[in-house]
Parts: structure tokens; C-alpha cells; sequence
């Protein structure tokens, strides 16, 4: 099941973290952010711009974020990024944040669901799938033209949807770490107890 969030939703990040919530099984193991896209175009640097403001809202918790304005990770890094997410993090889930075209009256949707993203497949590109759960922005109408939209797109749209994936995604990543340290003091405790 997917779910959508528009982007003038007042609640779309606390939407985006409860859908996290019920996708995202607990684990021992904290989640990896992967932001996928590139700084080069306005409407490709959701990824960007997004894992941005989580490095800055994640910073003191034990958490991952790849793809960042300074390190984008693009469609020449994506290629190695299933085998180094397995090598480097193999019990971790994986949450995929990239733009995506869809319908006309789909722009300024926010799409999570419970499967990978195949980057780039909106400028015709054939990338492997990367992630275990996807949040997409729309934030271009789908046509023969896609790359050209991508150019076009206005950075209001991009960085309000960044604002609100960053919130609900942080609040998400917050949330799981406090439960399982609860869940691991409960269990010291308990071990101390009997």
C-alpha cells in the first residue's frame, strides 16, 4: 500500500512518519537514509537538498544519511550502491528518497511506499532498484520530455517537500532509536532483575 501527503498538508510529516512506522519493521538495527539525485538541476535536487537537512536534524544520533548538496549520490554512484549498502550496513533497512514525474494532478504528492525506487527512471534511465522503502516527491508531469521539466521546476516546490520528508523521516529515525533504547535498558533491567 502506498501512501500520499500533499505538500500544502500541515500534517504531511507527521503522515510520512506514521507510514514509516507501519512499514518499517522494528530492528536492532537503525534505518539508512539514501537521497538520490544531483544539485545540477532544480527538480533532481530533491534528494539532495532533503538528505541535507537530515545530516543537520540526525546530527547527534547514531544514523546514516548518504546524498547531500556537498556528496550527491547521482546515477553514477547508484550503480554501487546496492552492493556497498549490503556490505556496509546488511541488516539495516533502507529508505530511498528521490523526485519523480507522475500525473498532472499528482505534482506536489508526497509517495511513500513499501518498495525501492528505480532512480532516474523518469529521464529514461535504466538503474537498478536501490532501498527497501521509497519516498518520492512529484514534482513534474511525466512526458517525452522529462528532463527539460526537471530544469523547469521551481525550487519553492523541492525545498518545501525537502522541509517536510526531512521532518517526517527525522521524526521517524528519533522515534526508532528512543524505542530501542527503551527496549534495550527494559531488557538490562531485566536481565539485572532476575
Amino acid at each position: 500500500m502506498d501512501y500520499s501527503f500533499n505538500l500544502f498538508n500541515a500534517l504531511a510529516p507527521s503522515g510520512i512518519c506514521l507510514a514509516l512506522k507501519k512499514i518499517i519493521p522494528a530492528s536492532d538495527n537503525a534505518p539508512v537514509i539514501l537521497c538520490i539525485g544531483s544539485d545540477l538541476s532544480v527538480g533532481d535536487s530533491l534528494g539532495p537538498v532533503t538528505g541535507t537537512k537530515l545530516k543537520e536534524k540526525l546530527s547527534n544520533l547514531n544514523c546514516y544519511v548518504y546524498g547531500t548538496l556537498s556528496k550527491p549520490i547521482t546515477a553514477h554512484e547508484i550503480k554501487y550502491m546496492n552492493e556497498f549498502l549490503r556490505c556496509t550496513h546488511p541488516a539495516s533497512p533502507v529508505i530511498a528518497v528521490d523526485a519523480a514525474v507522475g500525473l498532472a494532478g499528482d505534482i506536489g504528492l508526497i509517495k511513500v511506499a513499501r518498495r525501492g525506487i528505480k532512480p532516474g527512471s523518469g529521464a529514461n534511465k535504466k538503474l537498478s532498484k536501490v532501498g527497501d522503502v521509497s519516498v518520492m516527491g512529484i514534482i513534474a508531469e511525466r512526458s517525452v520530455f522529462n528532463y527539460s521539466l526537471f530544469s523547469s521546476t521551481r525550487l519553492n516546490v523541492v525545498y518545501t517537500m525537502s522541509e517536510i520528508i526531512s521532518d517526517g523521516i527525522a521524526d521517524f529515525v528519533t522515534d526508532y532509536l528512543r524505542n530501542k533504547s527503551i527496549t534495550v535498558e527494559n531488557t538490562a533491567e531485566l536481565a539485572n532483575f532476575l
